[in-house]
């Protein structure tokens, strides 16, 4: 007996309307996606309020399976801790002995760094926390370096301020919703910190790639020397970023430029700290500044 022919698409009214669906989505798709560019063209205030509101909506759902995926993550790094306890004691306890003599010379410093500063009477401005909220998304695939975090103006979140976390310097507020803000990352081709490398002081620029690495540029001086685990911190100039937060750590010997890694990675990061700008700009004529 002859096999019988495979019977086409048309034979079969399911198979119609799966490819007559799949055709509505696409074109649907496609409409959606060139209204939503002309649109970030011609009204980009418009389409910042239709980004924010469609974080606004999405963001309870990413913090739900952002959860979920670091607890999954968790799993195998619990279960080895479990067995390395022991060698990471010894570890822990090696480093301490080590790093106590280090410690007793940074006492000595911070003494007598505290008993100068009191015969100059130096005053200093320590920039006060807003809130903690967690980074529920970042983009890495993308030439543009964002992050969105759960949280906005109504927690007391506003543009300009800085986001740091526990390892370092994150970036800064780009745009605030009412419970959720947009971050521009540390490698965001447009973010540029003021920096000092750390052993000496030598002042630079910290400008981002859009590759999730960042550079390390030369701000006075010709032919300067960056070599590989040079520690770069803020500066504090410019009044956005409070000085001595941790920023990078070069990876790459160079000459006026050399790469770096930020010490921050959001796609690791749960809970990031905003903080109020270092110097805020003073409030415009006829309005009175905020405490």
């Amino acid at each position: 007996m002859a096999s019988s022919r495979p019977r086409r698409p048309g034979f079969s009214r399911r198979a119609q309307y799966g490819l007559f669906m799949g055709y509505v989505v696409a074109v649907a798709g496609s409409l959606v996606a060139a209204a939503l560019l002309a649109l970030s063209t011609f009204d980009p205030a418009t389409f910042a309020a239709f980004r924010l509101a469609v974080a606004e909506l999405t963001t309870p759902v990413s913090s739900g399976f952002g959860a979920i995926g670091r607890g999954i993550i968790s799993v195998p790094g619990g279960i080895n801790d479990y067995f390395a306890v022991k060698q990471r004691n010894e570890a822990l306890r090696k480093q301490i002995e080590d790093s106590r003599a280090v410690l007793m010379r940074a006492r000595a410093l911070s003494y007598d760094n505290r008993r100068l500063k009191k015969l100059l009477a130096l005053r200093e401005r320590t920039s006060a926390p807003v809130t903690t909220a967690r980074l529920v998304s970042s983009s890495a695939s993308s030439t543009r370096r964002f992050a969105v975090l759960n949280a906005g103006f109504r927690q007391g979140v506003a543009v300009g301020q800085p986001v740091r976390g526990p390892e370092g310097l994150v970036g800064r507020i780009l745009e605030a919703g009412p419970n959720t803000a947009r971050v521009l990352l540390l490698t965001d081709p447009e973010s540029i910190v003021p920096v000092r490398r750390m052993r000496d002081g030598l002042p630079a620029i910290a400008a981002g790639r859009g590759d999730g690495w960042i550079e390390i540029r030369s701000v006075n001086l010709i032919n300067a020397r960056f070599d590989p685990g040079d520690i770069f911190i803020t500066s504090g100039t410019g009044g956005i970023y409070a000085p001595n937060i941790p920023v990078a750590r070069v990876v790459r010997k160079g000459n006026d430029i050399a790469l770096a890694r930020t010490f921050t990675q959001p796609d690791t990061l749960d809970f990031a700290l905003v903080q109020r700008a270092f110097l805020p700009m003073p409030p415009a004529e006829g309005q009175v500044a905020k405490p």
